[in-house]
């Protein structure tokens, strides 16, 4: 169907829909698929009442195996190595259907592949079949050697695949972190009033208030100075301190009163120091 130049240097494609893969107890028979395709059916008829689409990728057949693909980024999803693949089938009465049956290099577990290929399912088993005949032709050449190659080609496909998905992994969780670290962060000019500074006592600067205007009465004059308290506070000592404005002459006994009034007379009259007179004024402060 093809040349072998197509199949040998690079591969034939076909675009089906995946419906999916399952683990199957034999390596080969066509009651082991049927039972498979089934199974993938069914849980395909679940998914569709859920709103699922079957999704749709791409088979590269080559002498080194199937890949299954995404077509649109042509991530590989599988990589089924052709020495591993021990069935290949169409179904008779359903020419959509192809299946494969692939032994899991990792799980050494046996996997049935299932696809919807518009029909093209015996197609696709002949191509299979032909990238068998050229695999063996070239096996006979090599003497052996070609089929360890091979398997290192694809030991080291199935690394890179591998590393491919971690890296994918890793970015996601980076990209989790950073919007993380974004939510976290306090973004500037978000109504906060800003902190006080303080000088190195850690204590808030004096700020000078203006002064109080006084307020004016309701007919326009001023209003009256405050009232004093009826209670006089006392000092450390327990006396109450000296107020000019309340004390006057009745408010000490009379021989002190007596003394001051001569105290002050002696003032107006002048003081003898040793024979000059000087007169003190006391209102001026100058004598």
């Amino acid at each position: 169907m093809h040349t072998p130049e197509a199949l040998a240097k690079h591969f034939i494609a076909y675009n089906v829909k995946f419906l999916g893969n399952t683990e199957v107890d034999q390596p080969k028979g066509t009651e082991i698929v049927k039972d498979a395709v089934r199974k993938l059916k069914f849980q395909r008829h679940i998914k569709k009442s859920e709103g699922q689409k079957i999704p749709k990728v791409e088979l590269q057949i080559s002498i080194y195996g199937v890949k299954i693909l995404d077509p649109k980024s042509k991530e590989v999803q599988y990589n089924c190595q052709l020495h591993r693949i021990s069935f290949c089938a169409d179904d008779k009465t359903d020419k959509r259907i192809f299946t494969f049956i692939c032994k899991d290099s990792e799980s050494n577990k046996h996997l049935c592949y299932v696809c919807d290929s518009e029909k093209c399912a015996e197609e696709i088993t002949l191509t299979i079949g032909q990238a068998f005949d050229l695999a063996y032709k070239k096996f006979l050449e090599s003497g052996g050697k070609d089929v360890e190659t091979r398997k290192q080609i694809g030991g080291l496909q199935k690394r890179i695949q591998d590393l491919e998905a971690e890296n994918s992994e890793l970015k996601k969780q980076l990209q989790v972190l950073e919007e993380q670290l974004t939510i976290t962060q306090v973004p500037p000019g978000n109504g906060m009033s800003p902190k006080t500074p303080t000088d190195v006592f850690d204590m808030v600067p004096f700020s000078a208030m203006p002064p109080l205007a006084p307020l004016q009465a309701s007919n326009g004059s001023a209003p009256p100075p405050p009232a004093r308290p009826t209670e006089m506070r006392r000092d450390i000592f327990g006396a109450e301190p000296f107020d000019p404005f309340t004390c006057g002459a009745a408010d000490f006994p009379p021989d002190i009163q007596s003394k001051l009034d001569e105290m002050q007379e002696g003032f107006k009259m002048g003081l003898t120091v040793e024979g000059t007179v000087f007169s003190l004024d006391p209102l001026e402060g100058r004598c």
